[in-house]
């Protein structure tokens, strides 16, 4: 499995100093966060997309591109990339450039945003939203697979003999996932082409996410791409813990009161019952972190949403040694009893030798052992 934090990039007020840091500040700290949790041995750093105050995040790759600078092993991703407001050609330019700056340490989560002012300013229409991200998705795999496109669509001017420049890195593109808070046409149409699932995991009780996550195993299995338990699943989360349980309630509970998506509503005590987030010891948070797996089964990618809130950034960076003591029993826990035929977290050099193999077995005129067989159909 993969750990790893992400952040949704938002610029807020610390209640307990009265600070607002400015956008300069929130900037400056994440690549010292993204440095920090590949220094406490984590695998992913990921950045949301954000076009609205109080977000900082419009350009997720210029800032993935730095921290790569930065970075020898940190896997480098989105949470999420808009495909619907997002022109596919620049999806496809921007993020195989970074590939080849990273040497492969990227991927990304396709979403649709949660933000309806977005889609006018991009001259979209967001009653289109779910056409557009099939459409806008299926134009991006072909500008990743095909060497040259020729395409007509509904919401974009047509391509003719169009190559993506650069190619992906390695002849394999980045591995997509698909994240959704509450949509099952996200979690069919990552099934469709065999992609990841990403569910947010955060503000609404597991048995939401158990609907969503069981569709795509389904479907997933349906579409030939393995048995159901194989699908590759990525799930978030968040905490805020310190070595003594009533310190870190204690203190959190005012960032908690304050955020800007759940503060002013249910209790903390309430909110960590009926949703992930663990407010407490490391104990406390190992206990129920590793109880995730026996809500959506084994998976590939665990993140965590740790500096959002106005929490400064000493807090965070402490947030992170924290994690980091409890990794190991964390990849111990999630490791035991894990079927073998359960696939290990996309990486690129793992996607690069599966594409040798095949084109291996192709020229021996055999289909690969494990091949699936391609995705019937469009997606519903």
């Amino acid at each position: 499995m993969q750990f790893g934090i992400f952040s949704v990039g938002d610029v807020t007020l610390d209640p307990t100093t009265g600070h607002m840091p400015t956008e300069g500040e929130r900037i400056q700290a994440i690549v010292k966060i993204a440095k920090h949790a590949e220094e406490v041995g984590l695998d992913v750093f990921a950045t949301g997309e954000h076009h609205n105050p109080p977000f900082y995040p419009s350009s997720p790759t210029t800032i993935l591109g730095y921290i790569g600078a930065q970075t020898e092993n940190l896997i480098l991703s989105t949470a999420t990339t808009l495909i619907t407001t997002n022109d596919p050609v620049k999806i496809g330019e921007d993020f195989d450039m970074l590939q080849h700056l990273t040497g492969g340490r990227t991927d990304l989560v396709l979403g649709r945003g949660n933000t309806a002012p977005v889609y006018p300013w991009f001259g979209k229409n967001p009653q289109d939203s779910l056409e557009l991200t099939i459409e806008n998705y299926a134009l991006l795999r072909r500008l990743w697979d095909e060497e040259t496109v020729t395409w007509s669509g509904k919401f974009r001017t047509p391509l003719h003999n169009f190559t993506l420049t650069p190619r992906p890195l390695d002849g394999v593109a980045p591995f997509v996932w698909h994240g959704s808070i509450r949509t099952p046409q996200i979690a069919e149409l990552a099934a469709y082409y065999g992609d990841g699932f990403f569910a947010n995991n955060i503000f609404w009780p597991k048995e939401h996410y158990i609907r969503l996550i069981n569709l795509y195993r389904e479907r997933f299995e349906h579409y030939g791409h393995g048995k159901a338990h194989q699908a590759i699943v990525g799930l978030g989360g968040q905490f805020f813990m310190r070595k003594n349980s009533q310190d870190a309630k204690r203190e959190f509970r005012p960032y908690f009161d304050n955020a800007p998506v759940y503060g002013h509503g249910p209790s903390m005590e309430d909110f960590t019952a009926q949703t992930p987030l663990t407010v407490g010891s490391p104990a406390e948070f190992l206990e129920k972190t590793l109880a995730f797996r026996d809500y959506f089964g084994d998976y590939q990618r665990q993140l965590f949403l740790i500096d959002h809130a106005g929490l400064p950034l000493k807090t965070v960076l402490e947030q992170l040694d924290l994690l980091g003591e409890v990794l190991p029993e964390l990849k111990a826990g999630f490791a035991q009893g894990r079927p073998a035929d359960v696939p290990e977290a996309p990486t690129h050099a793992a996607r690069v030798a599966a594409k040798l193999a095949r084109d291996a077995a192709s020229d021996d005129g055999a289909a690969p052992e494990g091949a699936t067989a391609a995705a019937p159909g469009s997606p519903s």
